[in-house]
């Protein structure tokens, strides 16, 4: 990506003055947990999509006008990090952002990470999902998502880069290490 940043130091660097951070990546990858401790270390309000924006109680989708809607606030806020996946708001998000942190983790560990916490919540509602949304082992069809996810989504994801946000820098973390390292080196601006 020619807006790319291979550097760990130099993404630390950026993300030291950003005030507003996008994160996406395939589910399981650990978006959640990194952007939760990101927003801890640089004092930016975590907006989680599914929490926020995708889902009501009960695992009921959020009609998309209101889902546009209330994506359109929270961008205007002067101060975030907006972790969830969804190419359809790039338009919105992408252009508001001071940095995009992609995570493209390997597929066997995105799958290994649902898995593992649709039995470590079974029966309980994760921290960044919308209340009464009760975890469950992973069916066949989230299952086949997270799977043929670079496949199927990336392209869109892609696509939405390069319409909405071809200036504005990437960073793809391939690893749990990769992330972690990040984390470290994060010192927030003075």
């Amino acid at each position: 990506m020619p807006n790319g940043i291979s550097s760990i130091e130099d993404a630390a660097d950026r993300l030291r003055h950003a005030r507003r951070i996008v994160v996406f990546g395939c589910s399981g990858g650990g978006k959640s947990t990194f952007s939760q401790k990101l927003s801890r270390t640089l004092g930016l309000r975590y907006v989680s999509m599914d929490r926020e924006v995708f889902w009501l109680p009960g695992w009921v989708w959020r009609p998309r006008a209101e889902q546009r809607q209330l994506i359109a606030g929270i961008v205007a806020e002067d101060r975030w990090i907006i972790d969830g996946n969804n190419p359809k708001s790039l338009d919105l998000r992408l252009p508001r952002a001071d940095i995009v942190l992609w995570v493209r983790v390997p597929r066997w560990l995105c799958l290994w990470s649902i898995v593992r916490r649709g039995f470590v919540y079974r029966g309980k509602t994760r921290p960044d999902m919308a209340p009464g949304c009760l975890e469950r082992i992973p069916d066949w069809h989230f299952i086949s998502y997270v799977w043929n996810f670079e496949r199927d989504d990336v392209p869109e994801f892609m696509e939405g880069v390069r319409l909405h946000g071809p200036f504005v820098p990437i960073v793809q973390l391939s690893s749990r290490a990769e992330m972690r390292a990040l984390l470290h080196r994060v010192v927030p601006a003075a």
